[in-house]
């Protein structure tokens, strides 16, 4: 598996865990390029969550940046991340709000 692959696995076994709604969206070609690697509804917020290797967070695509800031722009939530802790500290932080 690959380090982004370990990211996302560890997000998703603790997404498992919380009362999101969320998904992770095939990256085959046929959807939207550059959407986020999970897409959620937690308390009423949208929520996108790009994944990435520790120490790789600033190589977001141009593709993912125009998801991403469209996502922001509609007042939803976006983070990129390299570790679940930082989703557990959105998603606490969320709660919060």
């Amino acid at each position: 598996m690959t380090p982004e692959g370990r990211v996302k696995a560890r997000i998703k076994a603790y997404l498992k865990t919380t009362d999101a709604w969320w998904y992770m969206p095939v990256q085959n070609g046929m959807g939207v390029i550059g959407i986020p690697d999970f897409i959620m509804c937690f308390q009423g917020r949208f929520v996108g969550i790009e994944c990435k290797a520790p120490g790789k967070e600033r190589t977001v695509t141009e593709n993912q940046r125009r998801q991403l800031d469209g996502i922001a722009a509609a007042q939803g939530c976006v983070a990129v991340v390299t570790d679940v802790e930082q989703v557990k500290t959105l998603l606490s932080a969320l709660s919060r709000a």
